[in-house]
């Protein structure tokens, strides 16, 4: 009888090409997903630029300078249970809102910042291939949670002015079906406004409009959260970033039809809303006429900017409805090297390299004493 023949054992490289990698597990269309870009926190900034927290002028991400009203810090320093889960339905946070908006609070789903609730609606709303429509410039959160989720994104520009091309979006809804389109108002990165005749007209479509309103407290429009009452395809977000100073406690909110509420609210992770942000919130909301006080400082420090800022040769500013103002650099100047200069000074401000802002840079509204140290920056690179 024949013996049977060795068994070979396998070579390291079979063995290695036998085995999964890591990455495999991962969906296709993540693996070549670009990460959002954040903006830098104070102590990554402090240990970069070897200044302290302190000396850092941070007008590079729309924050409110001022902070929160005083009573955040009491509300928090007295939480009772820390140890305990926090409200799934955000019930206190939503009857504050209900008072503060004049919407019930059945209309209203509060959320870790008012990304959490992009991200959520797009999770409840897109299949992968679906499409939407952005409309840049504006906030690349929609592209990039879009992309997350597996869907397409049709781009309509803005006009040179930053206003929407309603006729361009009615076409597009028309040829490309897409299932929601995202749109804010004041804008971001421009602080240009949606008149209501151009938000009606896109609502008449059969899309889905997904309106952002974070730095609608900066104008002089009206929220339209209670306009979902009778628009069926329309959600309205806000967030306490801006407005209250908490974008460090993310808490943001959203305003929904109730045909919609209830898949998000099937859909959300139980404990999205921390203990924290909660009361944070909460006892924000207690203080109105400190956030109107805030609010009023900084419209009136943003018309100051702009007209200081007319004043620099190299700059092209655009009116603004927000906390911030963009300007187009001229002059043959690069709007990163201006961004890089103003750094090593240790004042800080964003610049743009995509297609629709290259050669732009974008200014949040500051104290007066943070404007004063811009210009003295901005005037230093004239000489």
């Amino acid at each position: 009888m024949a013996s049977a023949a060795p068994v070979e054992e396998p070579t390291a490289a079979a063995e290695a090409k036998r085995r999964p990698t890591g990455d495999s597990f991962i969906r296709r269309h993540l693996r070549t997903l670009a990460p959002y870009q954040p903006i830098l926190p104070f102590e990554v900034l402090s240990a970069r630029l070897g200044r302290r927290p302190e000396d850092i002028i941070k007008l590079d991400a729309n924050e409110n300078p001022y902070g929160p009203p005083p009573e955040v810090a009491t509300a928090l320093g007295s939480l009772k249970f820390p140890y305990v889960y926090p409200d799934p339905e955000s019930r206190h946070l939503r009857a504050a809102l209900a008072e503060d908006s004049g919407l019930e609070s059945e209309y209203i789903l509060a959320g870790c910042g008012a990304d959490e609730l992009i991200d959520l609606i797009m999770r409840c709303v897109l299949e992968p291939g679906d499409k939407i429509v952005d409309c840049p410039p504006t906030f690349t959160m929609y592209e990039f949670d879009a992309s997350v989720n597996g869907a397409l994104v049709i781009k309509v520009p803005r006009l040179p002015d930053f206003s929407l091309d309603v006729d361009r979006i009615v076409e597009v809804v028309e040829q490309e079906n897409p299932k929601c389109i995202f749109l804010t108002s004041p804008n971001n990165p421009d602080g240009s406004v949606i008149n209501d005749e151009d938000l009606l007209k896109i609502l008449d479509l059969p899309i889905l409009v997904v309106l952002d309103e974070a730095y609608i407290e900066f104008s002089s429009l009206k929220s339209k959260m209670a306009w979902v009452k009778k628009h069926d395809n329309l959600i309205v977000l806000r967030t306490f970033s801006k407005r209250a100073g908490l974008a460090g406690l993310r808490v943001g909110y959203g305003a929904f039809p109730l045909s919609i509420i209830e898949y998000l609210w099937r859909a959300k992770q139980p404990y999205n809303v921390s203990v924290a942000a909660e009361v944070s919130a909460c006892a924000a909301l207690q203080n109105p006429t400190y956030l109107e006080n805030v609010k009023n400082l900084l419209v009136q420090e943003r018309e100051r900017l702009f007209n200081l800022l007319k004043g620099i040769p190299f700059l092209k500013p655009f009116p603004s409805h927000s906390n911030f103002i963009l300007c187009e650099v001229t002059s043959g100047k690069d709007a990163k090297k201006i961004k890089e200069d103003l750094a090593k000074m240790g004042v800080m401000i964003r610049h743009y390299d995509k297609k629709e802002l290259k050669g732009y840079i974008r200014i949040s509204v500051g104290k007066p004493e943070h404007t004063d140290a811009l210009m003295k920056g901005l005037h230093a690179l004239q000489l």
